[in-house]
């Protein structure tokens, strides 16, 4: 049970927990509603997510970044638990890696690309975001 004031959140994917804690605060996009802040005492809400940047304000004040690549969001007035076939921890991304990945998703949309190289462009995002390595377009 989270503290006076604040809720449970939980990041699930199918390996494993990522991440539990109490929180005061989450932000994360989900499909045709853009971003969206969840607070404790929210009205029950189910959602679908994007690729995004995924911001969960701890109970003791520090911000817990994640690179959300797609899944759902469950919502009730004491918790938040998001269900991700994909999402990382901004502490476990490879930022070169990432930047490696996003420079050739960029160099395939200039010519003939698909959904899947869009995809890896957004994921590619998603990870620079939730690292702060991401220089322009992305708020913080």
């Amino acid at each position: 049970m989270a503290e006076s004031g604040g809720f449970r959140v939980e990041v699930v994917s199918p390996e494993r927990v990522l991440f539990s804690g109490d929180a005061k605060q989450v932000i994360t996009r989900t499909l045709d509603g853009g971003e969206i802040a969840f607070l404790p005492g929210h009205i029950s809400f189910l959602g679908a997510l994007v690729e995004n940047h995924t911001r969960i304000y701890l109970s003791d004040g520090k911000v817990q970044d994640l690179a959300v690549h797609g899944g759902f969001v469950e919502v009730a007035p004491d918790h938040v638990t998001i269900l991700s076939d994909a999402a990382e921890l901004a502490e476990d991304i490879d930022v070169t890696r990432a930047r490696a990945a996003k420079e050739r998703a960029e160099a395939a949309m200039r010519g003939e690309h698909d959904a899947a190289v869009e995809a890896d462009l957004r994921r590619a995002h998603a990870r620079l975001s939730a690292t702060g390595g991401l220089t322009h377009g992305a708020a913080h």
